[in-house]
């Protein structure tokens, strides 16, 4: 515990994880596609927005509840899907799921879990749990994960579209990252100098909790998405998938404001503004930059989500401000089960709700619920006869 007391912030946590984990591992979770120029703008792309302070306002008390999807929630987070959880922590999705349970907030299990859906709804029976698909090439198999999360008690279903095919990772392909883990000559070294890790392996071994486990021989995840994801999908598809589903229902990976009203009219509950991380096609907008054109697209038709670029307690409330309703989180709190297991995904939390705190007394709010259009600016209009609020 004494190495996550001296973590102050999300960039701490990181720097943590990459010295808890092998390279290529702690690559797989760090990097982007192509010259990951996306990668980088998701969290620079705050920058072009700057917060407007009031003053004079009692702000000593505070709340940093919000509504999502319905249900209460105390901070405006949600533990995103990541791949492959349990792989840099033994049991990685229960406890993340277990921290955010105990944070109040929700958690959505990736389709490429460690652990099968049903093995983390016991884990936590009573907990918020969402569940993440792709579009499967297999439609019985397809439909049975539906069928499975629904008996498991999951609430929502978050489909995520952005995923055809993959993305080329050159970290991943340069590293030779495969399933299971076979470390080349030159990594064997820092593979082994791992002990913990690798002991923590040993514990939990790898397998696609979901589809059963691993196929013969070590599978590259390009390799797992090209042999299972569906590439031809198209939104009769994803209709299909809303017509089956007996719960709420996201979709996850939308940029264009068209997209946007496509899958409100869907009937989607929330749109989530997303480009994977980064870790699908380079070159495109930041998820921030992309936020405000989704807004003017869709109003409230459905609640709209940040997911991408999320390292400070400010660059949520600039989301908010924005006209998101809550921002998802994937590598921050990766970084933090990779440093310290659940202590480190609480540790994350813990950091973002202070700096939560902290960012709304300065601005002067009293409550997430009155953040607005009113205390953000373009930071380039500042001095300017322009108004603040969101921008298309």
């Amino acid at each position: 515990m004494s190495q996550l007391s001296r973590t102050f912030s999300i960039e701490d946590l990181r720097r943590q994880a990459r010295r808890r984990l092998p390279r290529l591992v702690f690559d797989f979770i760090d990097g982007g596609a192509g010259d990951e120029s996306t990668l980088r703008e998701n969290s620079r792309a705050f920058e072009n927005w700057v917060l407007i302070p009031r003053v004079g306002v009692d702000v000593s008390e505070r709340d940093l509840s919000v509504n999502i999807l319905g249900r209460p929630s105390t901070l405006p987070l949600i533990l995103a899907p990541t791949g492959l959880a349990g792989f840099f922590w033994p049991n990685g999705e229960v406890h993340a799921l277990r921290a955010a349970s105990e944070a109040g907030i929700p958690f959505c299990l990736s389709t490429n879990s460690i652990a099968s859906m049903e093995g983390v709804a016991a884990a936590l029976p009573d907990s918020e749990r969402w569940f993440q698909l792709y579009m499967l090439k297999d439609k019985g198999m397809l439909d049975s994960m539906l069928d499975r999360a629904h008996a498991a008690g999951y609430c929502v279903l978050c489909l995520t579209i952005d995923l055809p095919i993959q993305g080329r990772r050159e970290r991943d392909l340069r590293n030779g990252f495969t399933l299971p883990l076979r470390p080349r000559v030159k990594s064997v070294w820092d593979v082994a100098r791992r002990p913990q890790w690798l002991y923590g392996l040993a514990r939990n071994p790898v397998s696609f909790g979901n589809f059963g486990g691993l196929g013969g021989g070590a599978t590259s995840i390009a390799q797992h998405v090209a042999t299972l994801f569906d590439p031809a999908a198209t939104w009769d598809d994803f209709a299909r998938v809303r017509e089956r589903w007996k719960g709420q229902f996201v979709i996850k990976g939308v940029l264009h404001p068209d997209d946007a009203r496509r899958a409100a009219a869907l009937g989607a509950a929330a749109v989530i503004v997303s480009n994977h991380g980064g870790r699908q096609l380079d070159a495109v907008p930041a998820a921030c930059a992309a936020l405000p054109g989704v807004v003017n697209a869709i109003g409230g038709q459905a609640q709209i989500i940040l997911d991408g670029g999320v390292r400070r307690g400010t660059d949520i409330l600039k989301a908010l401000a924005l006209g998101a309703s809550a921002c998802m989180i994937g590598r921050p709190f990766l970084w933090g089960l990779a440093s310290a297991g659940p202590a480190g995904v609480a540790r994350t939390l813990k950091i973002f709700r202070d700096e939560l705190d902290n960012g709304l007394a300065l601005l002067g709010v009293r409550s997430l619920k009155d953040i607005s259009g009113d205390y953000i600016r373009w930071k380039d209009t500042l001095g300017s006869e322009v108004e603040g609020g969101p921008r298309a």
